[in-house]
C-alpha cells in the first residue's frame, strides 16, 4: 500500500473515533404522568365532621401524579402525590399488590402522599364514623374508589412508559404561614403575629426536588410543607393553598408537573383562614418559597437510590369496656356516638377488638446523603423536628403517607392530653382523634413515638450501610 494512501486512512480512522460519542455515564431516568381525579358524580366531601351533603362545584379539579425514577444501577421507585384527603389502608394495599405484579415494585419502592386537603372525597371505609353518611352514598364511594384504585396503577405505568434521562437535585426553602394550633387560639392569631407572640413548635422548611431533562430543562417539581391544608371549608372541590401552590408554579413554567407532599403537620394550621384568597395567598407564598430555591440552582443528586419500608406495631391505649361504650353511644348522632355504638355493636357480636395496628415506615435515601422519611397517619411536628435534629438539617420528612389511620401524637402531645390536660386547652392530636378515624381506643399507647422512632433509625442504618 503507498504510504500516502495509508497516512490518509490512519487519518481517517483518527477521525472517525475522535467523532463517535463515548458512551454515556449511566445516570438518572426519569418519567412523569398526571391523572384528572375530580369525581364526576354527587359525592360527600372529607374532612370535616359539620359536613351534611354532598360537594356542589369545582374550585380547580383535583389530581394524582406521578414520578417514576430509576438509578444508574437500575433501581427504580415511584413518587406518586394526590389532592386527596389521605389514603386509606385498603387502597394502599391494593394498590401496592398490583404495581407488585405489573411492575415488580415492592412496598419500599412505592411512595404514596396526600396532600390532606379537606375539600376533597371519601374514600371506601376511612373516616366513616365522622360523617353523617346516608346509606344511598355509601356505593357512590365505594365506585369512586375502585376507580382511584385504576387510576393510580395505570397512571404509575404511563410514567415508568415515559422514562428518560435526567438530572435530579436537591434544596430546601421557607415559608412562615403554618402557625401551631395547640398553642396560639385561632380568633388570637392575627393579634400574636403582630406582637412576634405566636407559641409552640414549627417547621417552616420547604423542601425541593427538582427533576430536570439533560440540557437543564425543569420537566417536575416535588415540594412539600408541614401544615394542614384546611384554609377552606366549603362545598367545592379544590387542592387548598397546596393546589393553588401547584397551579401557580406550573403557570410560571409551563410544561412543568408540580407536586406537593404533606409534612409533618398535623398540629399545625395555616391562619387566619375559610377564605378562598386566603388559600390562594398561601399557595403563592408556598410556591415563591420554591422558586428562590430554584434560583438558587439547587445541588445536584448523584444518580443513587436506596429504599426501605417496614410496618411498625403500634400498640392501643386500653380498649373501653362495653359498659362505658354504652353511655358513650346515648344521644345524638355525633362522632364520638357514631363511634361508640359501632364498637359496641362489633363486641356484642362476638368480634375481638384490635390491640395494634401494622403502621407503614419508609426511608428513601437520594444521592450520596439526602434522607427522605415517609411515615403514615397525621404526624405531629415533634417528629420532623427530632429526625431532623437526629439525621440532619437537611432531612425531609413527609406525613400522610402510603396510609391515614389516626394522628400519631409525640409523647410531648400524647402526655399534654391525658386529663388533666397540661395546656389548659382541649387535646385533640393525642386523644379524642382516635374516635374520628374509628380506631378502637381513646389513644395510642405510651411508648408510640419510641415504637416510630426505633423503625426510623433501622431504616435508615439500612438505607446508609447500602
Amino acid at each position: 500500500m503507498p504510504l500516502r494512501l495509508f497516512t490518509r486512512l490512519v487519518v481517517l480512522a483518527a477521525l472517525l473515533s475522535a467523532g463517535r460519542a463515548a458512551p454515556a455515564t449511566p445516570g438518572w431516568k426519569a418519567g412523569l404522568a398526571t391523572a384528572d381525579i375530580t369525581p364526576q358524580a354527587a359525592q360527600w366531601m372529607s374532612g370535616y365532621g359539620s359536613r351534611n351533603r354532598p360537594a356542589e362545584g369545582t374550585l380547580h379539579p383535583l389530581f394524582i401524579k406521578v414520578l417514576a425514577l430509576e438509578d444508574a444501577a437500575g433501581h427504580r421507585a415511584v413518587v406518586v402525590t394526590s389532592d386527596l384527603l389521605g389514603i386509606p389502608q385498603t387502597i394502599y394495599d391494593r394498590v401496592c399488590a398490583e404495581l407488585k405484579q405489573r411492575h415488580n415494585l415492592g412496598r419500599d419502592q412505592i411512595m404514596l402522599h396526600a396532600s390532606h386537603s379537606h375539600c376533597t372525597p371519601v374514600l371506601r371505609g376511612a373516616l366513616y364514623d365522622a360523617y353523617p353518611l346516608p346509606e344511598t352514598q355509601k356505593p357512590v364511594i365505594e365506585t369512586y374508589s375502585n376507580e382511584l384504585e385504576a387510576a393510580l396503577v395505570a397512571t404509575v405505568g404511563r410514567a415508568f412508559a415515559a422514562l428518560a434521562p435526567a438530572q435530579l437535585a436537591a434544596g430546601q426553602g421557607e415559608t412562615g404561614f403554618a402557625v401551631n394550633r395547640r398553642n396560639n387560639p385561632e380568633a388570637k392569631v392575627p393579634e400574636l403575629r403582630r406582637d412576634r407572640a405566636l407559641a409552640g413548635p414549627v417547621d417552616h422548611s420547604v423542601p425541593v426536588l427538582a427533576v430536570s431533562s439533560p440540557d437543564g430543562a425543569l420537566k417536575a417539581v416535588v415540594f412539600g410543607y408541614a401544615c394542614h391544608n384546611t384554609t377552606l371549608s366549603f362545598y367545592q372541590w379544590a387542592g387548598d393553598y397546596a393546589g393553588f401552590a401547584q397551579i401557580a408554579l406550573q403557570r410560571s413554567h409551563p410544561g412543568v408537573t408540580a407536586m406537593f407532599y404533606s409534612g409533618c403537620g398535623a398540629d399545625q394550621n395555616p391562619l387566619p383562614r375559610r377564605e378562598v384568597h386566603q388559600a390562594e395567598r398561601y399557595g403563592n407564598m408556598l410556591a415563591a418559597a420554591v422558586e428562590e430555591v430554584l434560583l438558587r440552582a439547587p445541588a445536584p443528586l448523584p444518580p443513587r437510590l436506596r429504599t426501605a419500608h417496614t410496618f411498625a406495631t403500634l400498640k392501643f391505649g386500653p380498649t373501653p369496656t362495653p359498659d362505658e361504650l354504652a353511655k358513650l353511644a346515648q344521644g345524638p348522632p355525633t362522632t364520638l356516638t357514631r363511634w361508640a355504638g359501632r364498637l359496641k355493636a362489633e363486641l356484642q357480636a362476638g368480634k375481638t377488638l384490635p390491640r395494634s395496628y401494622q403502621y407503614p415506615v419508609q426511608v428513601w435515601r437520594l444521592g450520596e446523603d439526602r434522607l427522605w422519611i415517609a411515615l403514615g397517619g397525621e404526624v405531629v411536628v415533634d417528629y420532623a423536628l427530632r429526625f431532623k435534629k437526629e439525621f440532619g438539617p437537611s432531612t425531609w420528612v413527609a406525613g400522610y403517607a402510603n396510609d391515614v389511620m389516626a394522628y400519631i401524637p409525640s409523647a410531648r402531645v400524647l402526655a399534654e392530653d391525658r386529663p388533666p390536660r397540661t395546656n389548659g386547652r382541649p387535646g385533640y392530636e393525642g386523644n379524642t382523634s382516635m374516635y374520628v378515624y374509628g380506631q378502637p381506643a381513646h389513644t395510642w399507647a405510651d411508648d408510640v413515638e419510641d415504637t416510630i422512632a426505633a423503625s426510623v433509625h433501622r431504616l435508615v442504618g439500612e438505607v446508609r450501610a447500602r
